[in-house]
């Protein structure tokens, strides 16, 4: 109990400091794990949570299974492998124009279902500048398809997006899981979303046969940097996920699995070398790994943990069943719209965060978890589909814009929502329809 208990009930405790930490978030004022941390000290030192409730709080399968993927896809990086295939790809359909938007758009949805959208998008990114250069034509169809490919692409499994890992850690969900649930709609949604894009630019890029020829001429191969890398990175890429697709029946989590398979590689990478430079090798690795956003989630989950301790996480479930009116129908269809809408323009990560244990106090009312499912997948359709609704929506969005803008083709805020709320809306309707059609039409 501290000075502050006895002034204001720990609920409205608990409410101020998130409403602060979220605004800081929101504004991008302060370092996002600044802003969760000093969030999480605050629900420690005013009494809402102890410090023991507060370590404890925190998911370690989420951190884990972030830590493992950023050291895999930060040594696979190294062997070129991610810019072979872009290339590679571009010149199997003879460097038409319409043929790369068609490849490049494929390349970042697949990439960002089993890496992360930030890291897919810095990886394609300096390859299209590099393309569309040599062909003289227009970036900007391929950096707004690639955008929007991204988020939607990472939708489809356990690790492709954050809100994906926060959903599937909380509720012990496998990598099929995913797959088997999401994969359908994502693919619909990335095929109906290249077409549109081919049958409105298919008459504006256009390039002559010398730059064809220009493109035809890159080696691909010369990408692969280390061969010998490139095997090991393959052969641990596909025991991870492997891992990921039995983890349920061998009874190992995910965390477990990618940091395993993040210290094969490590191991594999540095063993013939000499004690100091493995020694330079490993931590090089771990300085790449984005400590800022383990640290991030360290603090949201805390502060997350506070609001439930509380009970506004509760009521809020009320107050979200009391719209449904106990339909799970109807409350899958609000998730799905409310959350599109609010990713749009904020962070999908905290929202997820605060909307998990809301819904988890709400399985109970609507017949159990199994029968709530369809709500959960709303969640992570909405969430991640949503960052498509502005060039603020999500971290891979903001990447591609400041990449553009030092290439000297600056992606404005105004321009990109005159693309980016109709392709928003339509994937989210997209999203509505297969949901209705696989969990409720006939049933």
């Amino acid at each position: 109990m501290t000075y502050f208990s006895f002034i204001l009930e720990p609920q409205w405790i608990a409410t101020m400091i998130m409403i602060v930490c979220y605004v800081a978030l929101f504004s991008e004022k302060v370092n996002r794990a600044v802003a969760t941390l000093m969030a999480a000290m605050f629900m420690i030192f005013s009494g809402v949570i102890t410090q023991q409730e507060a370590f404890a709080s925190v998911d370690f399968n989420t951190i884990s299974l972030l830590v493992g993927m950023m050291a895999i896809v930060s040594i696979t990086e190294r062997s070129g492998l991610f810019q072979f295939v872009a290339i590679w790809g571009t010149q199997k359909v003879k460097a038409n124009p319409i043929g790369i938007l068609v490849v490049l758009s494929i390349v970042t949805a697949v990439f960002s279902a089993f890496l992360d959208n930030v890291t897919t998008v810095l990886l394609i990114v300096p390859v299209t500048f590099q393309i569309t250069r040599k062909l003289q034509i227009t970036p900007y169809p391929y950096l707004i398809l690639e955008i929007f490919a991204s988020n939607i692409g990472g939708t489809a499994t356990l690790i492709g997006d954050p809100p994906n890992i926060l959903i599937g850690s909380a509720l012990n969900l496998s990598f099929l899981d995913f797959i088997v649930n999401l994969a359908p709609v994502v693919i619909i949604s990335i095929v109906v979303l290249i077409l549109s894009f081919v049958f409105i630019f298919k008459s504006y890029l256009t390039t002559n046969d010398r730059n064809r020829a220009a493109i035809m001429r890159m080696n691909a191969a010369s990408h692969i940097i280390d061969k010998t890398l490139l095997y090991q990175s393959l052969f641990v890429l596909f025991f991870v996920m492997f891992g990921f697709i039995v983890a349920e029946e061998i009874h190992i989590e995910n965390g477990v699995i990618a940091i395993a398979g993040a210290t094969v590689l490590l191991g594999l990478w540095t063993m013939h070398e000499k004690p100091h430079i493995r020694d330079d090798k490993t931590e090089d690795i771990l300085n790449l790994t984005d400590w800022t956003t383990i640290f991030f989630f360290m603090g949201l989950f805390m502060v997350v943990y506070g609001l439930e301790k509380t009970g506004l996480l509760e009521e809020l479930g009320l107050k979200f069943l009391s719209l449904t009116n106990g339909s799970v129908q109807r409350a899958t269809f609000i998730m799905l719209s409310v959350s599109a809408v609010v990713s749009s323009f904020i962070d999908n990560i905290p929202f997820v965060a605060t909307m998990i244990p809301t819904l988890k106090s709400m399985e109970t009312s609507l017949g159990g978890r199994e029968v709530m499912m369809p709500v959960w997948w709303a969640l992570s359709l909405g969430a991640c589909f949503g960052g498509n609704g502005s060039i603020i929506g999500a971290s891979a969005n903001v990447i591609v814009a400041g990449l553009a803008a030092r290439e000297g083709h600056p992606i404005k805020f105004l321009n990109f929502l005159l693309w980016s709320v109709p392709v928003m809306l339509l994937s989210v309707l997209i999203g509505a329809c297969y949901l209705y059609l696989r969990y409720f039409a006939f049933f």
